[in-house]
């Protein structure tokens, strides 16, 4: 049975692979995009240590991991994928920036409530931490059980907030113009499955 299974799992790898090549072969087109920073297959093997930890993390229990739209796809799907406990989704956005809270405002808010349950705020990169620390505020007050950061691309010495509670972090990035796994260059290359560097957005 398992025999049949891996190779079944081979054929299914197959349309993937080759659409991945498809993309990134409409990537190298654009001359603003860059070489490759972090691999597909690396990305996937860090996706999968962090849903280790979070299997660990939440054993016996049911965490609500909660996704920053719109960057945090593909990753909040990939991680889901890669935790082996019981859990449950939901999904956030939050629009403006500045120096302070006053421009930060919902787009879209919890569909449930989040009294006595543990969260996990999962999101693509965190840099400042302005809007992120804003919506750990509007999360405090509704008492959860637990509230924890899970990002993929951290840039902790951009930081204008000490206080998050950031647990689990895939990797540590420079501060360049990246496209791919959820970042994007004018709403495209959102779903490269690679980690590129943008040469220029002029």
């Amino acid at each position: 049975m398992q025999a049949v299974l891996r190779a079944r799992l081979r054929t299914a790898r197959g349309p993937v692979r080759a659409a991945e090549g498809v993309l990134s072969a409409l990537a190298e087109l654009d001359e603003r995009i860059g070489e490759v920073f972090l691999e597909a297959d690396e990305i996937r093997g860090r996706v999968r240590e962090i849903g280790a930890e979070l299997t660990q993390s939440y054993e016996g229990r049911e965490p609500l991991l909660v996704g920053s739209l719109k960057s945090c796809i593909p990753f909040l799907p990939d991680l889901s994928r890669s935790i082996r406990t019981h859990h449950h989704l939901d999904f956030i956005e939050l629009a403006g920036y500045g120096e302070d809270d006053d421009g930060i405002r919902f787009l879209k808010d919890l569909n449930v409530e989040i009294e006595g349950r543990d969260v996990v705020l999962v999101d693509a990169v965190i840099d400042t931490g302005l809007t992120m620390h804003y919506l750990v505020r509007s999360l405090v007050i509704r008492n959860p059980a637990s509230l924890h950061i899970a990002t993929l691309f951290d840039r902790p010495y951009r930081r204008l907030v000490d206080d998050l509670p950031v647990r689990y972090v895939g990797f540590t990035i420079p501060d360049e113009f990246f496209v791919g796994y959820g970042f994007e260059l004018e709403e495209r290359y959102r779903n490269l499955p690679d980690l590129r560097l943008v040469r220029s957005i002029v």
